[in-house]
């Protein structure tokens, strides 16, 4: 079962009520971790490599083939992901590479800017049946190693005109999350009546919030107890992910938890254990942890858990790629 085509799994996910998660893997404990965790949770999961990992693993077409391996033993179904391609040629050397979904992100662009490269980037896609996420809006914070100050929310009125033209399959929109979180004194809010007008106006539309990860104090707590000096952020809390769900949004990026909650695991255990030199003992130990935190994220969140039943995904199998309807 496991590898199956995105839109099958957006078109249930919105007509279910939950959202998928895309985890962001960068070697194999990540790549572990995430698909334990949706075999355990029997949740469909969105496997996300970014920019920075592309550039970490070195050769993505070997990455590419790990995770296609690790994943088609599964019985739940997965999806493989590239986030924040920058350009055409990067997200046509991820289609060619055999990516099932891109995502192009414009949103540094002009809007008419964004819609032209959008749509190159659809015409190509849509020809080798790959999904197409675009971006309208940015967020603020760190993607990868860079900072954006930048936050401009997604203007409800503009994204009829920009999917119809621009042809992507799904949406993602800035309504007050930001990329691994900002310094605040409180934390940040979903701008709801914004959201809601949003997917007023895309009915059946499926929407993504990237910086979906709420920086839980705790993980930052353990690393900086064990040597770390980590910054504290803020982001948008869970109750707050959750309420998107509700609101047309079908896929939540979540990944600084993850991260953090690896990193902590990891710095106890090598503080409590001084004498460990086997780097298999505490990167199990890592994995365990990222795989836990995807778990909770399932569960509690994103409410995907429990949501894979075989027979739901049977009679897809062979769809075209394109469930949702742009006119």
């Amino acid at each position: 079962m496991a590898l199956v085509k995105p839109g099958i799994l957006f078109q249930k996910a919105y007509q279910e009520g939950y959202a998928l998660g895309a985890f962001n893997v960068f070697n194999l404990e990540s790549v572990q971790a995430v698909l334990r965790a949706a075999q355990m949770e029997r949740s469909a999961v969105i496997v996300q490599v970014s920019m920075g990992a592309r550039k970490y693993v070195g050769d993505l077409d070997i990455f590419l083939r790990l995770l296609k391996m690790m994943a088609e033993p599964l019985e739940v179904p997965v999806c493989i992901h590239h986030d924040h391609c920058t350009d055409f040629e990067i997200c046509k050397q991820s289609i060619d590479a055999g990516f099932s979904s891109i995502m192009i992100d414009g949103s540094k662009l002009t809007f008419k800017e964004n819609i032209r490269l959008v749509r190159k980037v659809a015409d190509y896609a849509h020809e080798k049946g790959v999904w197409v996420e675009a971006e309208l809006g940015s967020l603020p914070g760190f993607e990868d190693d860079f900072f954006s100050e930048d936050n401009q929310y997604t203007n409800p009125d503009d994204v009829g005109e920009f999917v119809r033209e621009s042809t992507c399959d799904s949406l993602a929109v800035a309504v007050g999350t930001s990329h691994g979180g900002v310094k605040a004194d409180q934390d940040l809010k979903i701008d709801m009546e914004r959201l809601q007008k949003i997917s007023n106006n895309l009915p059946g539309f499926p929407l993504v919030l990237h910086g979906g990860a709420s920086i839980t104090s705790s993980y930052i707590d353990t690393i900086n107890h064990y040597g770390g000096k980590v910054e504290y952020m803020k982001n948008v809390p869970e109750p707050l992910i959750r309420e998107t769900v509700k609101l047309g949004v079908c896929k939540v990026n979540m990944d600084v938890d993850n991260f953090n909650a690896y990193t902590a695991a990891i710095r106890r255990y090598m503080t409590e254990n001084p004498a460990i030199y086997d780097p298999r003992k505490y990167t199990a130990v890592g994995r365990d942890a990222f795989m836990n935190e995807v778990r909770h994220k399932m569960s509690e969140v994103i409410l995907s858990s429990g949501r894979y039943k075989a027979s739901d995904y049977a009679k897809d199998l062979g769809k075209s790629i394109r469930t949702v309807d742009h006119d």
